[in-house]
């Protein structure tokens, strides 16, 4: 009965049973990790403010603030009686 219960083949089975659940709870907790990431991005983007005009994004809001403040200064030029 001993004999059966540390056979060789039994021992590296258990083995190997024991490692691959521990590689794969190793992976589902990476996996919760991305996850859980990719959430906090998602809610940092969406919830960010200082959007101009809908739903512009950082970059496209910067280049309508430039494109604002050249109309601005070309409004003052002609205002001031400058041509460009």
């Amino acid at each position: 009965m001993i004999e059966t219960l540390f056979d060789p083949y039994l021992v590296i089975a258990g083995t190997c049973l024991v490692g691959i659940c521990v590689v794969a709870f190793a992976l589902l907790r990476g996996w919760q990790g991305w996850l859980e990431l990719k959430r906090n991005e998602l809610e940092r983007v969406n919830g960010q403010t200082g959007e101009i005009e809908g739903n512009a994004t950082m970059g496209a809001a910067r280049i309508e603030m430039a494109d604002l403040k050249e109309r601005i200064k070309k409004l003052e030029a002609i205002a001031s009686g400058v041509e460009l």
